[in-house]
């Protein structure tokens, strides 16, 4: 499994953090890129809209299979990924909520509160997160015997995602260009995204007229 850490400014100063915690699992299986933002002397700035964008964009393209992203409250990441088509996103304050948003939810991305809240141990406690994550299988169900409903619901949600978005060529062509152009202009961004790699001619198009 390919897993980008996006966090956004606020919360470059946990980026090790997180990063730390991840490799503490010790999981040959887990092939972690961090995308930033890092504590890194002269990094441009990503704000939780350019770092929602980026996400979405790099499991749209399937770059990447997860996201761990996060902000100050986790609220804004959130808010910003969930915009975008095929992000499945959870907010995860503790074990229990990773533990049961992998079983039930099976999404594709969670967001941390990196601020708010994050105190004394707050580095074990992301350790504790990932642990209890990666324990279970992503869409097992809980409790077992709601596991058929659970599945249900989560294609039904599959498909309000594709009504209710529009295409993610759209969305390069026509957002703001202080949505885009950052995470473009970011180091290392336009490396992992890989332009002229990609398969849709539309996106690729889409992409080099922006970046």
């Amino acid at each position: 499994m390919k897993i980008a850490v996006i966090n956004e400014v606020s919360a470059r100063s946990k980026n090790p953090d997180i990063i730390a915690a991840l490799k503490t699992l010790g999981r040959n299986d887990l092939d972690i890129i961090n995308a930033g933002m890092t504590e890194k002397e002269g990094e441009p700035e990503l704000t939780y809209i350019n770092t929602g964008f980026y996400a979405a964009l790099l499991l749209n393209l399937n770059r990447v299979d997860f996201v761990v992203g996060g902000c100050g409250t986790g609220q804004g990441f959130l808010n910003s990924v969930m915009q975008y088509p095929n992000v499945f996103c959870g907010l995860i304050t503790s074990p229990l909520d990773a533990w049961l948003f992998r079983q039930i939810n099976g999404g594709n991305a969670i967001s941390l509160a990196l601020n708010q809240g994050y105190g004394w141990a707050g580095d074990v406690n992301l350790r504790f997160i990932f642990e209890k994550f990666f324990s279970v299988e992503s869409g097992l169900g809980y409790p077992p015997h709601r596991a058929k409903s659970q599945a249900e619901s989560r294609r039904m949600l599959e498909g309000i995602n594709r009504l209710c978005h529009a295409s993610f060529v759209d969305i390069v062509r026509n957002a703001d260009k202080q949505v885009i152009e950052p995470v473009l202009k970011f180091p290392g961004a336009l490396e992992l995204i890989k332009i002229d790699s990609i398969k849709d001619e539309r996106l690729k198009e889409a992409l080099k007229s922006r970046a």
